[in-house]
């Protein structure tokens, strides 16, 4: 059982990719690194040689992971807490994530980062779903610091090119369709982080975007949404920040609430 300074896989795995989702840290050593290049879902990398530079530099809670949950997290996280922040150990560390069954994400799928260490991302502009889910999945479990550049569908290339940018959800890149699949269905299997509630997810997606409305009873609801989000919204950084919301709510009716229904009345009076 996990003490007051630590987190259980189990509870962590819980508010992974949820809005209010810890800052993790994995501050594994290069050789342990090695040995299982992937992160927790929303991980940032960090050195504990030089933790003394960055360890005021975080807002809000921060979930330190090492290889076994042991000296290296637990005196990182001292650090963060001297310097003011709230921090906790994975208990077990990345060894107890994997064991649990936890999903990862593998490094060399990730984009270099910019001199802020965010990875930057470049589509078509005025998304409707595969470009709101794509960035959704990116920011709740790859890289919650990520930017997205939305500009012309013809200019796309050359502004990934000249910026330094990643390229999706379109034609002739890495990031995009492949046979039946959407953006998103590829990204969640490139990215490992395939689960139950993430693949139901990706039905409902596919659906929306490839007007399949037959996959799941689900689809038209996304689509509706989706459709009326891009009307409301001129800019589509705005859009983006509505349809985080919208993902939010049905990620979580996936993992948490497909057997709940609701009725009205709920119960007749005198019943």
């Amino acid at each position: 059982m996990p003490s007051f300074l630590e987190i259980s896989s189990d509870k962590l795995a819980r508010i992974v990719g949820t809005p209010n989702a810890p800052v993790i840290v994995d501050v594994r050593t290069e050789e342990d690194f090695a040995r299982d290049p992937r992160l927790v879902p929303g991980s940032i990398r960090k050195s504990h040689t030089d933790v003394t530079e960055w360890a005021a530099g975080f807002i809000g809670p921060v979930i330190v992971v090492c290889q076994a949950g042991g000296k290296l997290s637990h005196g990182v996280a001292a650090h963060i807490r001297h310097a003011g922040g709230a921090a906790e150990v994975l208990e077990g560390g990345f060894e107890a994530w994997i064991g649990s069954g936890g999903v990862a994400v593998p490094v060399d799928k990730l984009p270099p980062r910019d001199r802020q260490g965010r990875t930057v991302w470049v589509t078509r502009a005025r998304p409707k779903i595969d470009r709101i889910a794509c960035p959704w999945l990116i920011r709740r479990f790859v890289d919650p610091s990520a930017v997205f550049l939305f500009v012309p569908t013809s200019d796309v290339a050359l502004v990934a090119e000249r910026f330094g940018a990643m390229p999706f959800d379109i034609e002739e890149v890495f990031w995009s369709h492949r046979g039946e699949l959407c953006t998103f269905d590829v990204m969640i299997e490139e990215f490992g982080l395939a689960s139950e509630p993430m693949l139901r997810l990706a039905t409902i997606v596919r659906g929306a975007d490839t007007a399949r409305p037959d996959l799941a009873p689900e689809v038209a609801g996304l689509l509706a949404a989706s459709l009326g989000l891009s009307r409301m919204f001129v800019d589509d950084l705005k859009q983006l920040d509505a349809g985080m919301l919208l993902y939010d709510a049905f990620y979580r009716w996936c993992r948490d609430a497909t057997d709940e229904t609701h009725n009205w009345p709920s119960a007749k009076k005198g019943g």
